[in-house]
């Protein structure tokens, strides 16, 4: 059995850094996603946004609760909170969630091939 996940070790400051890190990746990416789809955007509402999935993540890991339900559970709170934030419709704030996933998936890829690239530099 391959374990995926580990209860968070290390000492408060670097939890705390690890989540603050997180939850201003996903703030960014919420902020591109919302300029993509709505056009101009206050950078307040996606400072919102942010860290509403590290919470939930942060959470299920140290609960050890299975992946499989945290990220049905992110979507949804990334869905609420961007229909409550924005103000949108149902379907332009679906929309705006898959955008924000999907930028969320592709600068993470980025950054963590930069950083890959980086650490194996000679």
């Amino acid at each position: 059995m391959v374990v995926l996940q580990n209860v968070p070790s290390g000492s408060a400051a670097q939890v705390a850094g690890t989540f603050a890190l997180f939850a201003l990746f996903f703030t960014v990416t919420a902020h591109i996603a919302a300029r993509n789809v709505l056009g101009d955007v206050e950078v307040k509402k996606a400072l919102a946004v942010g860290p509403v999935v590290p919470a939930i993540s942060f959470v299920f890991v140290a609960l050890q609760w299975p992946a499989a339900l945290a990220v049905p559970l992110a979507l949804a709170a990334d869905f609420g909170v961007f229909r409550y934030l924005y103000r949108a419709s149902t379907r332009v704030t679906a929309y705006l969630t898959l955008i924000h996933v999907v930028v969320s998936i592709i600068l993470g890829v980025v950054v963590f091939g930069l950083l890959a690239l980086i650490q194996s530099a000679p």
